[in-house]
C-alpha cells in the first residue's frame, strides 16, 4: 500500500522564506525541547526537530528521508517503533546511544494518523543526568552506611560486652570504654564531615574575603596538630614569611590548611616532614603542603578529592580518616574562585596546591 507523505521538510531553514514554509506540526516538534522525530509506515523519517538532528546525528546533519535504522543502531527502538506503527498503541524504551558521549534516554513513541496515513512520533527524553545523579545517590547511601556501620558494629560489641560483666573487669573495662569512646568520635566527625559538605554543595555558605596574614595562620594550624604530629614524630615546617597575606575568608582557609596538614601527617612516615609554602604566581597566590609520604598511584590521583574515596580504605580507617576531607577542601577552594591539584611521586611524598585570585572579585560570594 503506497502512503502518501505530508508536507514536512527538513528544519535546516536559515532564510524568512524557509521559515514561512514550515508546516504546524514542524513548529510544533522545533518548538520542543526533547529530540523528537516522525516516521512513516515503513519506519523512514519523515520529519525532525533541531535538538533531534544535534543529538542523535554527530554532525547535526538532516535526518529527513533516512531510515530510522540508519540513525539508531538500535534493534529495541525499532521493535517499538514497529509495535507502534503496526498495532497503534504508544510504546515506551529505554536506551543508551553510545557516541563521542554515552547518553541515555527514555522514549516514549505516540501513534499518529495523518490524512489516511499512519506515523509514529518519538520523544527522546535525555535522562543522563539523572542517571548519574542517581548512582551517585546511590553509591553515596552505600558509602555512608557501611561508613557508619563500622563504629556502630564495635559500639554495640563492647556495649553488650560490658553488660554481660565486663563492666566489673577492672583491667579491661577501661580499654573498652575507651574503644566505644574512639568509634562514637569517628561517628561524629563522619556526620560532621557530611553535613558541612552538604551545606556546602547545597549552596547555603557564605564567605567574606579578607587580607589573611597565611603565615601567622599556618602558625595556628600547627599548634593545633602539634601532638598528633608528635605521636608519629612528624616534624613541622611553615616556610612563609611571617609578612605575606592572601585574600580568603580566615575561617574556611583555615579549615583547608587544616585538612591538609592532617592528612599529611596522617598518611607520612613516621619521622617524616610536612612543608608549606606560599608564592605568587601568574597573578594567583599558591598555598602548597608537601608530605614526604609514600606517594599516591598516578591511577588514584585524579579520584582524589571524590566523596569517600580512599586510595587505601584499612589504612584510612586506621589513622581516623572520613574519606571527606578533600573533597570539602576542593568545594571550599571552588567557592573562592580558586582550585586544589595534586601532585604526587611514588616513594618521595604528596603535595597539594591550593590557588587562589591575588585580587578577590567580590569581597562576599555565595555558591
Amino acid at each position: 500500500m503506497q502512503v502518501t507523505q505530508p508536507h514536512i521538510q527538513d528544519p535546516s531553514f536559515g532564510t524568512r522564506s524557509d521559515e514561512a514554509s514550515r508546516t504546524p506540526l514542524q513548529c510544533v516538534i522545533d518548538a520542543t525541547r526533547e529530540a523528537v522525530l516522525v516516521s512513516d509506515a515503513g519506519m523512514r523519517i519523515v520529519a525532525a526537530n533541531r535538538n533531534a538532528r544535534s543529538q542523535l546525528t554527530r554532525e547535526g546533519v538532516g535526518l529527513v528521508g533516512k531510515r530510522l535504522s540508519e540513525i539508531v543502531r538500535d534493534v529495541s527502538l525499532h521493535d517499538a517503533f514497529r509495535a507502534t506503527l503496526v498495532e497503534g498503541r504508544p510504546s515506551d524504551i529505554r536506551i543508551e546511544l553510545i557516541g563521542g558521549e554515552s547518553r541515555t534516554y527514555d522514549v516514549h513513541i505516540e501513534p499518529l494518523l495523518l490524512e489516511g496515513a499512519r506515523y509514529a512520533v518519538s520523544t527522546f527524553y535525555d535522562i543522563t543526568s539523572v542517571e548519574r545523579l542517581e548512582r551517585v545517590r546511590q553509591e553515596f547511601l552505600s558509602n555512608i552506611s557501611h561508613e557508619l556501620r563500622t563504629p556502630l558494629t564495635s559500639i554495640l560489641a563492647f556495649v553488650e560486652t560490658l553488660e554481660d560483666g565486663a563492666i566489673d573487669d577492672t583491667e579491661n573495662n577501661r580499654r573498652f570504654l575507651n574503644t566505644i569512646r574512639r568509634n562514637a568520635e569517628r561517628m561524629h566527625g563522619l556526620i560532621s564531615d557530611i553535613l558541612e559538605l552538604s551545606l556546602i554543595e547545597s549552596g547555603n555558605i557564605s564567605i567574606e574575603i579578607k587580607q589573611v596574614r597565611v603565615g601567622h595562620l599556618v602558625e595556628e594550624v600547627f599548634v593545633s596538630l602539634a601532638a598528633k604530629a608528635s605521636e608519629r614524630e612528624i616534624k613541622l615546617i611553615n616556610q612563609i614569611d611571617k609578612s605575606e597575606r592572601v585574600y580568603a575568608d580566615p575561617m574556611r582557609l583555615e579549615q583547608m590548611i587544616t585538612n591538609l596538614v592532617d592528612n599529611a601527617i596522617k598518611f607520612n612516615r613516621r619521622g617524616g616532614r610536612v612543608s608549606v609554602r606560599h608564592e605568587h604566581r601568574s597573578g594567583r597566590d599558591i598555598i602548597s603542603v608537601a608530605d614526604t609520604g609514600e606517594g599516591i598511584i598516578p591511577a588514584h590521583a585524579h579520584r582524589i578529592f571524590e566523596r569517600f574515596y580512599r586510595v587505601d580504605r584499612g589504612r584510612t580507617r586506621d589513622v581516623g580518616g572520613t574519606g571527606l576531607g578533600l573533597a570539602i577542601v576542593k568545594h571550599l577552594a571552588r567557592l573562592h574562585g580558586g582550585d586544589v591539584l595534586v601532585s604526587s611521586i611514588l616513594g618521595q611524598g604528596t603535595t597539594f596546591t591550593l590557588e587562589f585570585p591575588s585580587i578577590p572579585v567580590l569581597t562576599t560570594q555565595r555558591q
